[in-house]
């Protein structure tokens, strides 16, 4: 059983990565369309730029997010400035870290989501008067549906087992940034930590083996969608 503090670790792992797929949601589908039909010799240079923080060292992509949103740099002065608050070592934090990490797998599910799609739908559909948005939310969105969800999913679960940006850009606060992977690291440097910590490992492999098998399961659904 778990104790009460390493619920608490559960339950903001939890609320951080369900919030960090809410805020790429929108975004993610944007430009998973994008990239799936925009002819643009750009397109490659945008194609790398999204999937940037996939490949670069985590601390890294912290590094990068704390320089422009903590309190010396411009977006965390400009936020200061109209809230009297601050971004960096928040649970917001947290939530935008965990977001930017997963932000690739979204839209890489979403573009190959998309580009399995017949594109003579589309054009039946902007031919029966519909227009571009109506033909994206009436045709293409619903047939894309199953790998958005795997985006999704695969998105969660990358938030789930955050590190690296979350403990530049956020910290270690006990009750506000402290997650799973922070909490076991906690505990690890800790007398008498590693029975919380092989517990905390236990759920987060339980949560992340889970999403995995349904991001799967979505996959080989839209696979049998676009017969393949």
């Amino acid at each position: 059983m778990l104790s009460p503090e390493e619920l608490e670790v559960v339950s903001l792992a939890l609320r951080v990565a369900l919030w960090s797929v809410l805020l790429s949601a929108i975004p993610g589908v944007l430009l998973g369309w994008v990239l799936a039909r925009w002819d643009s010799p750009l397109r490659p240079l945008l194609h790398g730029l999204v999937m940037l923080p996939l490949v670069l060292p985590p601390v890294v992509t912290g590094y990068i997010l704390l320089r422009g949103l903590g309190r010396s740099g411009p977006i965390g002065k400009a936020w200061e400035a109209i809230s009297g608050g601050h971004i960096a070592y928040t649970t917001g934090a947290c939530v935008i870290a965990a977001a930017v990490v997963g932000f690739p797998l979204l839209v890489e599910s979403v573009r190959l989501s998309i580009l399995g799609i017949d594109r003579r739908l589309e054009l039946v559909s902007r031919s029966l008067g519909r227009g571009p948005v109506d033909t994206f939310l009436r045709v293409t969105l619903p047939l894309s549906a199953p790998g958005l969800f795997a985006g999704v999913v695969l998105s969660f679960a990358r938030a789930l087992g955050e590190f690296g940006a979350t403990i530049v850009l956020a910290g270690n606060i006990e009750g506000e940034t402290r997650q799973i992977p922070i909490a076991v690291y906690t505990l690890l440097n800790v007398p008498g930590g590693e029975a919380g910590a092989m517990r905390l490992a236990a759920v987060s492999v339980a949560l992340s083996f889970g999403a995995l098998i349904l991001s799967a399961t979505l996959s080989r659904r839209q696979a049998r969608r676009s017969g393949r």
